[in-house]
């Protein structure tokens, strides 16, 4: 599968609180992971007439990832191929030379409120669905431009500005590295304006866009691109890396949206896999070979998001591990200090379903203390509150593991495909606890692995783009199985009534096991 020698990879891999770059050496079968850099990361508010707004600083993380990538070549050695992957829906309009127009907003600004509203007066939310597949959230692209379009920010005709080329982050970084501009289309379909079917932009909604809503973006799209595609090598001006023969390293687009890179890294044996991307967020899905497009779908609030090698990622985000950090952190500042082993242990030695609430209420998504608020949520459903540091872990962990049993229910249910086994990647599944729960509320097998899913899967597209590995998507999880610890949990077959009460209680009639 590999070519003779080690091969190195280096994977820029951005998210909205921390970023790294991670060099994949690939020798005799096996992937060795070496961070070269980690820094953070975090929108930064600056007062505006319209409000306080938050904004990315690019210049800062164009920095780190050139020190990143001198690291990897100055401790690692010479670098075959160059993957970036990031979060979703971002993006920073740029001159013809690559500069930055102005400054990129963050998605969590306030300017889109009430965006979503005013696209489905002109355009309903069911004609919307049907083309681009997506779950509505307020900060997807298309609602970021309607937002800056209605403060003058983008270049219409009359309005005097010069043109511009839309690039979404990981886009954006590339182009910086090797002077092109393209749109991958795993990213590229989070922002609402791409044809599932067609894995491309729609130019028909691009036109209804400014005939109906005044959004003229026909000259801010740049060309769509799918991942394993060679962009561009390096640039010298850019950057002084070079390969292991002393030519540029190549930029390979890889899945750059990071939960596309993390799907390839689900190391699945079968495809009747369901898998849960779990960290800070936690994302939910299938992967299909074409997207779901109904009306029941869209009323679950599911999308349809694009992956690697013509894939769909069937998927719903729910609440991850947010809850639990920002509770720690409350008691921190409470004088009450508590490591994760602690937390962990004093969790499993906790009653079991005492106290269970709806995880993905809104009530937990801002900062804060997130103790209070399930005191609030278990007042509400008649529940006991829980009464220690160990019992709101608990409460939090299977509070999550009901989400994830919801959810892969419900997408089996509209796909109407088979779920076997429910993998977890990412930084969740160092929980053991929430691996265990998430593998008694479904009722499936959990296999738990690679903790670096996002930063392999990037690995293995660009060194295959690169021409230096090959095969197809099951070859590639074959080579990242090789390279990860993984962790199998059973379902305990005694627990199903349990959780089929919790979730009357709370929802009403429970879903089919898939």
């Amino acid at each position: 599968m590999t070519s003779s020698g080690p091969i190195r990879i280096g994977a820029i891999d951005l998210g909205p609180s921390t970023g790294r770059v991670i060099v994949g050496t690939i020798d005799e079968g096996r992937i060795t992971l070496t961070e070269t850099r980690r820094f953070p990361n975090s929108a930064i508010p600056l007062p505006t007439r319209a409000g306080e707004r938050l904004y990315w600083d690019l210049l800062l993380l164009w920095s780190e990832i050139r020190q990143g990538l001198l690291a990897a070549v100055r401790d690692v050695g010479p670098l075959s191929a160059i993957g970036v992957d990031a979060w979703g829906m971002d993006y920073g309009l740029v001159t013809g030379d690559g500069v930055p127009a102005g400054l990129v907003s963050a998605y969590n600004s306030t300017r889109t409120q009430g965006m979503p509203e005013r696209l489905f007066e002109a355009i309903p939310a069911s004609e919307l669905y049907r083309i681009n597949g997506l779950q509505v959230q307020e900060f997807t692209t298309v609602f970021q431009l309607m937002a800056e379009n209605r403060e003058g920010g983008l270049p219409t005709p009359g309005n005097g500005l010069p043109s511009r080329t839309l690039l979404l982050l990981p886009d954006l970084i590339t182009c910086w590295l090797t002077g092109s501009m393209y749109a991958e289309v795993t990213n590229a379909s989070t922002t609402g304006l791409v044809d599932t079917r067609t894995r491309s932009w729609s130019r028909p909604l691009v036109e209804r866009l400014r005939t109906e809503m005044g959004l003229d973006l026909a000259g801010l799209l740049p060309e769509t691109i799918e991942p394993g595609t060679i962009v561009g090598p390096v640039r010298r001006d850019a950057l002084e890396v070079f390969g292991p023969d002393g030519a540029p390293t190549p930029v390979v687009a890889v899945g750059s949206n990071d939960t596309a890179s993390a799907v390839v890294a689900v190391p699945a044996e079968n495809e009747d896999i369901a898998y849960i991307s779990c960290g800070t967020w936690s994302v939910v899905g299938l992967e299909l070979d074409r997207a779901v497009l109904t009306e029941a779908s869209r009323r679950a609030n599911f999308s349809n998001e694009l992956g690697v090698d013509g894939t769909v990622r069937y998927l719903k985000s729910v609440m991850g591990l947010w809850v639990l950090d920002e509770a720690v952190r409350a008691w921190g500042e409470q004088g009450l200090e508590v490591s994760l082993a602690e937390l962990d242990a004093a969790a499993e030695a906790s009653e079991p379903l005492r106290t269970v609430v709806d995880i993905d209420d809104r009530i937990f998504v801002a900062p804060g203390d997130m103790a209070a608020r399930i005191d609030d949520a278990a007042r509400a459903t008649g529940q006991p509150r829980p009464r220690s540091i160990g019992e709101y872990a608990r409460c939090v962990n299977e509070s999550l593991a009901l989400a994830y049993r919801r959810a892969v229910r419900e997408a089996a249910a509209l796909s109407g495909k088979r779920v076997g086994a429910l993998h977890l990647v990412g930084g969740g599944v160092r929980n053991r606890l929430l691996c265990q729960l998430a593998a008694d509320a479904t009722g499936l097998p959990v296999v738990a692995g690679p903790v670096e899913a996002t930063a392999l899967g990037s690995i293995v597209v660009a060194a295959r783009g690169a021409g230096l590995i090959s095969g197809d998507l099951a070859q590639l999880r074959e080579l990242v199985r090789a390279s990860s610890d993984i962790t199998r949990y059973a379902p305990d077959p005694a627990a199903a009534p349990a959780w089929d009460g919790v979730e009357r209680r709370l929802f009403g009639e429970p879903q089919p096991r898939p």
